[in-house]
């Protein structure tokens, strides 16, 4: 959610009237680890397409000055998880290699950030139609899902491997993201495009040394450092379409068929 603020209650100091915010995806989770406080926005907390959402101000963060409030929406869930993934949890440097698994919202924040630390990022996708539209982005290769892509990782890379991995599908692509992260590298689990249920090598896991973490989305404090580097970067989310308010089930339907970027619902 984004917005501007139009009310505050007694005490409230974090914001004034007038203010541009955008939520935090866990109500309450500000620093640190993860705590069983923490609400959830939508489930139970408030829901946020609505004309007007009522939160508590500590789960609010000023939005980038630099971004509109339909980019902005974008950051609090799919820009966050990428965000905490590589440089909150991964500290992302300078001249390492993300492999990204997919076009969505968070694989194409995943592109940008890798780019903006000076990492290349190679891009594993099932459709060649967005081969073209992810190369512009900044992937330094975009490799097919039904090819060899984890042969493919260690020749890109000289043997190495990649240093950090965006796991998007999970499921039984978790054994070759193994196969195609260097030893001592990162993998972020993050989607389950490919069942809930992870599978994996022992000995790919166990003798690569990898570390395979869940990422969550994030919390307020990473969420602030985010906005900092994208007003200090010039950061543009990927958005691939606007809809009305009243057009939530075109948008839903767009979403179902998958598309480049975010989809975003204005008032």
């Amino acid at each position: 959610m984004a917005g501007t603020v139009v009310a505050s209650g007694p005490g409230v100091k974090r914001f004034a009237v007038g203010d541009r915010v955008v939520n935090t995806f866990w109500g309450g989770w500000i620093d640190s680890h993860w705590h069983a406080e923490a609400v959830l926005a939508g489930g139970p907390g408030p829901s946020v397409l609505a004309s007007h959402v009522l939160i508590d101000a500590a789960w609010a963060v000023a939005a980038p000055a630099t971004l509109s409030l339909a980019e902005a929406s974008t950051l609090p869930c799919a820009g966050l998880t990428a965000w905490f993934a590589l440089a909150e949890t991964g500290a992302l440097r300078a001249g390492e290699t993300v492999l990204i698994h997919g076009t969505g919202g968070v694989a194409l924040f995943g592109l940008q950030l890798a780019r903006l630390h000076g990492a290349q990022a190679i891009v594993v996708t099932g459709s060649e139609d967005k081969r073209e539209q992810t190369l512009a982005l900044g992937a330094s290769h975009v490799l097919l899902r039904d090819s060899d892509w984890p042969a493919e990782v260690r020749r890109l890379t000289h043997g190495r491997g990649a240093d950090h991995v965006l796991e998007l599908a999970s499921g039984s692509n978790l054994d070759r993201s193994l196969q195609a992260v260097k030893q001592g590298g990162r993998v972020s689990i993050i989607g389950m495009l490919g069942g809930e249920t992870l599978r994996a090598s022992f000995y790919a896991m166990v003798l690569g040394r990898v570390t395979v973490q869940g990422i969550g989305v994030g919390h307020r404090r990473a969420l602030e450092d985010l906005v900092r580097a994208i007003d200090v970067n010039a950061l543009k989310p990927v958005i691939a379409a606007q809809y009305g308010f009243d057009e939530l089930p075109a948008a839903l339907d767009h979403l179902e068929r998958g598309p480049f970027g975010k989809i975003v619902v204005t008032l």
